[in-house]
């Protein structure tokens, strides 16, 4: 893997299944990793105090996306503590299974939930550390999607409207932000996380199937397309990544 030495990373949903493994593949590279979290304060404590450390500072802080007087503040403790921030990896998400057909079952408040969470939250991130990621003309924005967005297969109806509308922004903010800061998509399919063990064995057996490569994803493979596209790819912006085994293709 690619060196980061001396960047400063903030991950949003940083003690989740996908988010921590991003944040351990961020400090095994040498970034200085924020763990960024809404409630589980307990957790992304734990994960900071543990990620590999060598002349690196590792920080657990809390990051609201969905309140932007929080991220602002957010924004002004990294810049006190690091004076930078030089890859922002929006992993926050918010979603619940809801069959697509049961229209009803996708109440207003869930709904506003997901939106609220999943794609102004993420912009409301971005506008909150512009400042600091453009502050060294080298600034990357990843941001979490998912295949739903292409397939519009997923945990429910606005789910999938939510990731699509992600990439759709992804695209918009990659010319509004440049060239000091690169913005990317990176399009997960199946993700083996302690979440997906709830679900349906028969279900997951039928989705590997489909899947050209045969198998899920590993948490560890996101966080190594994270930092390859931090150091190898500096010409991507404004593009989706699928990092799916080849699931869109059937």
């Amino acid at each position: 893997m690619r060196r980061l030495d001396g960047k400063v990373a903030l991950v949003t949903g940083g003690a989740g299944g996908i988010g921590s493994a991003i944040c351990k593949t961020l400090a095994a590279c040498g970034a200085n990793v924020v763990v960024g979290y809404n409630a589980s304060a307990s957790a992304a404590n734990q994960l900071a105090q543990s990620l590999p450390c060598t002349n690196q500072r590792h920080e657990a802080l809390r990051a609201p996306v969905t309140q932007s007087v929080g991220l602002q503040e957010l924004a002004e403790a990294i810049d006190r503590i690091y004076g930078r921030c030089d890859i922002l990896v929006n992993s926050h998400g918010a979603t619940k299974f809801v069959e697509h057909h049961d229209l009803d079952a996708l109440d207003d408040a869930l709904i506003d939930t997901i939106l609220a969470t999943n794609v102004r939250g993420s912009f409301a991130t971005v506008r909150a550390l512009r400042g600091l990621l453009a502050r060294h003309d080298d600034g990357l924005v990843v941001n979490i999607s998912s295949i739903s967005a292409q397939l519009a297969l997923g945990s429910n109806v606005m789910y999938c409207a939510s990731k699509a509308a992600l990439d759709n922004m992804t695209r918009s903010l990659a010319r509004a932000l440049a060239p000091k800061i690169r913005v990317v998509s990176l399009s997960p399919g199946l993700v083996k996380t302690e979440f997906t063990n709830t679900f349906d064995p028969a279900w997951l057996e039928r989705y590997v199937a489909a899947t050209p490569l045969q198998r899920a994803i590993h948490p560890e493979e996101i966080g190594q397309a994270v930092v390859a596209i931090a150091t190898m790819l500096k010409a991507a912006t404004g593009i989706v990544i699928p990092v799916d085994g080849g699931r869109t293709l059937t």
